[in-house]
């Protein structure tokens, strides 16, 4: 078997298999849905949660995962993203899909998608304004946000940003950068390079 046969057999096992395929189905209408709307509906969310959580208890993905495996990785997706809600820096919608994500893959998966998101969101980030030519303002927001979430650790544990400190640059649909990080760390893991 040559080298891009096997390639794409990596990559059709990835797709077949019932945890990753539905996780990539439901990643891909939550960066539809949220492209067209900047929403992402709670059915999608709620249902892939369920689905995660109750596959997950009757399939587990390695013997060694016990019952708290995917609850582990839910927690992690959400408690990662609620400081950045509380800042109003993304929707409730976004949070819940990083919690979808958190089901499907466990705690320490989620912590690599997490990663693979906030690259994702980077790029989308500097392409959005540099597009728009809103760099400096971007780039001052990011400041003002990571340091109000820095001070507000230090002082009282809870993100603290008063409503219309930093002027929006516009919005981000971030559901599309979970989908497109959580995508690339699957295929990353895939081919054993994280």
């Amino acid at each position: 078997m040559n080298d891009t046969a096997s390639f794409f057999e990596l990559l059709g096992m990835l797709v077949t298999d019932p945890r990753t395929g539905v996780l990539l189905a439901l990643l891909l209408a939550a960066a539809i849905c949220d492209w067209r709307t900047m929403r992402i509906p709670n059915l999608l969310t709620g249902g892939g949660i369920v689905f995660a959580l109750v596959y997950n208890s009757i399939v587990p993905p390695v013997w060694q995962a016990g019952w708290s495996w995917a609850p582990a990785g839910m927690l992690l997706g959400l408690a990662a993203m609620l400081p950045l809600y509380a800042m109003g820096v993304m929707g409730a919608g976004d949070v819940k899909l990083m919690a979808m994500v958190g089901a499907f893959l466990g705690f320490n998966a989620t912590l690599q998608a997490l990663l693979f998101c906030v690259l994702s969101a980077g790029l989308a980030a500097l392409a959005f304004g540099l597009r728009k030519r809103v760099m400096g303002r971007l780039l001052a927001n990011a400041g003002g946000a990571m340091r109000g979430l820095f001070w507000s650790a230090v002082a009282s544990g809870r993100p603290q940003l008063a409503p219309g400190a930093m002027p929006s640059v516009g919005k981000l649909a971030y559901g599309i950068s979970i989908a497109t990080g959580t995508s690339a760390c699957l295929v990353a893991q895939q081919f054993n390079l994280v």
